[in-house]
C-alpha cells in the first residue's frame, strides 16, 4: 500500500507541475554559481548535466526542511552555521517563512527520532529535506527510496543514489591549513591542543586534523598537536572536558572539530588562545579566538534549492571549497595574532586559490613512520573524504 500511495502521489505531482509549466509569469530566479569543483568520485556519483532527473518545483510550491542535531538558538557552532546558510538561501531566493521547516535537536544516533522528524517534515509539505549530521545518512537513504518525489540531501557522509538522494560537503581542510598557520605562529610552548569529535577511523575529522597540523608545521616545525577525542559530534560537556585536559597537558592554543564554542571558552578562561570552527567564535571568546575555520552553507543551499525550482537537480554530489565561497576563515583577530600571521595566511591562501598548492601534496610523513602520497601528486578527493585514516607526523592522540 505504501509503494502504491507513493506512485499515486508521484503521478499527481507530475500532473500538477505540468499545469504550472505553462505559466511564464514567475519572476526570474537570482543567479547563483554551482560547484566549480568535482565531487568525490564514488560509485554513487552522478555526472552533472543541464537536464534534471526530477521535475521542476514551482517556486511558490517549494518547501524546504532542515534537520538539525542541535538548536540554531545556541547562536554559535555547527547547527548555527547550517541554519545561517538556510537563512541566506531563503533571502537569496526570496522564500517566505512558511516555506522553511526546521526540526531541531534531532539525535543523529537515534534512527527512530531521525525518521520521525523527516516524516513530519514531509507531512508538512517538504519536497526537499536537508539532513545536516553524519548519523542521518542511513535513514535518509531508506526514506529516499520510499519517497522518490522528495529530494533528500545529506551533509557529510558518502552515500547517494544519483537521483533524489545526494551528499554535500566541502574542502574545509583548506581553511584548517590556514588556521594552522595562525596557531603555529602563536604558540609559545609548541604544544597545540585539538578537540576532535571522532577518532582516526573518521576521514572527515582526521583529514581536518592533518591539514591543521600541516599548516602549523609549515611555519613552526617544532610544534606538536595533541588530540583529544570526544566520540560525539555534539557533546558540550565532553568538549569542555577535552579542552580542560589539553590545557592541563600544557597546550597554549586550542583548536577544535566539535559543535560548540566550549573549547574556546575554556581557552579564554585559562588565558590561552584558540582556533574556532563552524562559525566565527571570536564573539564567544574575544580574548582567545585568533580565527575560525568557517562554513558559508548558503553557497550550497541556494544552489541546491534553485536547481530544484529550475528543474536542473541532477542528484550529483557537491564538494565545494574556497573558490565556491563555501569555505573560509573568519577575520583575523589581529590584536592577539602573532606578528606576520596575516601575511603568512594571505600567501598560502593565494596559492590555494590559484591551484598551485592543494594542502595534501607530495609525500606526507605520518606519525607511525610511514608516508602517504607521492612527490609531484596530490591526494584525490575520494581519498581525502574517505581514506585519511592516519595522522600527520606531529600529531599525538592523548
Amino acid at each position: 500500500m505504501k509503494k502504491l500511495l507513493s506512485i499515486i502521489l508521484s503521478l499527481a505531482l507530475i500532473l500538477s507541475l505540468s499545469a504550472c509549466a505553462s505559466d511564464t509569469s514567475a519572476p526570474e530566479q537570482p543567479k547563483t554559481e554551482g560547484p566549480k569543483t568535482e565531487a568525490p568520485k564514488t560509485e554513487q556519483h552522478a555526472e552533472s548535466g543541464s537536464k534534471g532527473v526530477l521535475p521542476a518545483i514551482a517556486k511558490e510550491n517549494i518547501k524546504v526542511a532542515v534537520i538539525h542535531i542541535g538548536n540554531p538558538a545556541d547562536g554559535s557552532g555547527y547547527t548555527y552555521a547550517h541554519d545561517q546558510g538556510i537563512v541566506g538561501m531563503q533571502k537569496a531566493l526570496n522564500l517566505s517563512d512558511s516555506q522553511i521547516i526546521r526540526k531541531n535537536n534531532v539525535n543523529d544516533t537515534d534512527p527512530t527520532a531521525t525518521e520521525t522528524a523527516i516524516l513530519e517534515a514531509i507531512e508538512e509539505g517538504a519536497n526537499i529535506v536537508f539532513g545536516t549530521s553524519w548519523g542521518y545518512m542511513d535513514t535518509m537513504e531508506a526514506l529516499a527510496e520510499e519517497y522518490p518525489e522528495v529530494i533528500f540531501s545529506h551533509g557529510s557522509g558518502y552515500k547517494s543514489n544519483g537521483s533524489n538522494f545526494n551528499n554535500y560537503f566541502g574542502r574545509i581542510y583548506q581553511a584548517r591549513y590556514l588556521s594552522g598557520i595562525a596557531a603555529g605562529l602563536k604558540t609559545e610552548k609548541n604544544l597545540i591542543g585539538y578537540v576532535a569529535a571522532m577518532g582516526q577511523e573518521n576521514s572527515e575529522v582526521t583529514g581536518g586534523i592533518n591539514a591543521f597540523a600541516m599548516g602549523v608545521y609549515s611555519v613552526n616545525p617544532d610544534a606538536k598537536v595533541y588530540v583529544k577525542v570526544t566520540n560525539s559530534w555534539y557533546s558540550p560537556e565532553e568538549e569542555t572536558n577535552a579542552a580542560k585536559a589539553l590545557l592541563a597537558e600544557g597546550c597554549d592554543v586550542i583548536a577544535q572539530h566539535c559543535d560548540t564554542p566550549n573549547p574556546q571558552l575554556e581557552a579564554e578562561k585559562a588565558g590561552a588562545f584558540g582556533i574556532g570552527y563552524n562559525s566565527d567564535m571570536s564573539k564567544d571568546a574575544p580574548k582567545a579566538t585568533i580565527t575560525s575555520a568557517v562554513w558559508n552553507w548558503a553557497a550550497y543551499y541556494t544552489w541546491a534549492v534553485e536547481n530544484a525550482i529550475n528543474g536542473t537537480w541532477t542528484g550529483e554530489n557537491y564538494f565545494g571549497g574556497m573558490k565556491d565561497g563555501l569555505i573560509a576563515i573568519s577575520p583575523l583577530n589581529e590584536s592577539i595574532a602573532a606578528e606576520g600571521t596575516k601575511e603568512a595566511i594571505a600567501k598560502a591562501e593565494k596559492e590555494i586559490m590559484d591551484g598551485s598548492f592543494n594542502v595534501f601534496d607530495g609525500a606526507i610523513e605520518t606519525n607511525d613512520g610511514k608516508t602517504v602520497g607521492e612527490e609531484g601528486k596530490t591526494l584525490d578527493d575520494g581519498t581525502i573524504t574517505g581514506g585519511i585514516n592516519w595522522y600527520f607526523k606531529t600529531v599525538t592522540v592523548k
